[in-house]
C-alpha cells in the first residue's frame, strides 16, 4: 500500500480581470487585428464585449496607455499606438540599474554593437545624417574649448550613428546601455584633462570614414574609441567591476 506524501501546494493566483482586458487588446494590436492608428472601442463598448464592469475596462485601458500601446487623440478617444523609443529606453535602463550591472558588462555590449553600427552606417548614411554629425562635432569642439561637460554631445553623436544605419531594431537594442554608460563620462573626464580632445579626434575620424563610405575605417575607429573609453576609466582610477551607478549613502543603508 503506497504512503501519502506530504507535498504542499501554494495557493493559485488568479489574474486580475483588468489585466485580462489589457492582454486581450494588447494581443489584438500585436497580431495586427488592431492596426496602429485604429480607434479603440469606447469603455462602454468594450465592457459589453468583455462582459465586465466599466471600472475594470477603465483600468485595462489605463494600463494599455502606460505601456504605450494606446494614446489619446482629439476628443480624448484612444487609438492603437506603438510604444515610443524613449519610453522603452527608460524602462530598460531602469531594469539594468536594478540589476546592478557593472561598467564592464555594459561596456562589453557597446564594444560589440557600436563598431558594427558604425560599419552599417558607412554603408547607408545619407546627407541629412552627415550634416547632423558635422554639427554635433563642431558643437563638441566648442564644448571642449569652453571646458563644458560633453555628455549630451557624446550621447547624440552615437545615437546619430545608430540612426544612420536605418535599422530601428539596432537603435532600440543599444540605447538602454548607452544611456547608462556614456554619461559615465561625467565621472571620468574631469580626472583626465586630455580626454575631451581624444573624444573629438575619435569622433572626427569616425565621421570622415562615414562620409567616405569606408566600412573598415568606420568599424576600426569606433572600436578604438570604445576601447579608449575603458582605458580612460582605468586611468581615472575607477573600478570597471563595480556597478556603473554609484550608490548613495542612503541607498547603502536600505
Amino acid at each position: 500500500m503506497s504512503q501519502q506524501t506530504d507535498t504542499r501546494f501554494s495557493a493559485v493566483e488568479s489574474t486580475p480581470t483588468y489585466r485580462l482586458v489589457f492582454e486581450s487588446i494588447e494581443r489584438a494590436i500585436l497580431e495586427g487585428r488592431l492596426r496602429l492608428g485604429d480607434r479603440l472601442p469606447t469603455e462602454s463598448e468594450l465592457s459589453a464585449q468583455f462582459g465586465v464592469h466599466r471600472s475594470t475596462t477603465r483600468e485595462g485601458l489605463r494600463l494599455l496607455e502606460q505601456s504605450g500601446l494606446a494614446e489619446r487623440g482629439d476628443g480624448r478617444r484612444l487609438f492603437a499606438a506603438a510604444p515610443r523609443a524613449n519610453d522603452l529606453t527608460t524602462r530598460a535602463s531602469r531594469a539594468l540599474l536594478l540589476q546592478r550591472v557593472t561598467f564592464d558588462e555594459l561596456w562589453a555590449l557597446l564594444h560589440a554593437i557600436e563598431p558594427a553600427a558604425a560599419g552599417e552606417a558607412a554603408r547607408s548614411i545619407g546627407p541629412a545624417h552627415i550634416a547632423a554629425l558635422e554639427a554635433n562635432l563642431q558643437a563638441t569642439r566648442d564644448a571642449v574649448e569652453a571646458g563644458e561637460i560633453l555628455t549630451a554631445w557624446d550621447i547624440e553623436f552615437h545615437a546619430l550613428v545608430a540612426e544612420a544605419t536605418g535599422n530601428i531594431a539596432w537603435q532600440l537594442a543599444r540605447e538602454p546601455a548607452a544611456m547608462l554608460l556614456l554619461p559615465a563620462n561625467e565621472r571620468m573626464l574631469p580626472k583626465l584633462p586630455e580626454a575631451g580632445q581624444r573624444l573629438v579626434t575619435a569622433h572626427a575620424a569616425i565621421l570622415d570614414a562615414l562620409k567616405a563610405g569606408n566600412v573598415a575605417d568606420a568599424v576600426l575607429w569606433m572600436r578604438r574609441h570604445i576601447e579608449d573609453f575603458r582605458r580612460g576609466w582605468l586611468v581615472a582610477g575607477l573600478d570597471p567591476a563595480a556597478p556603473v551607478k554609484e550608490e548613495t549613502a542612503a541607498e547603502r543603508e536600505r
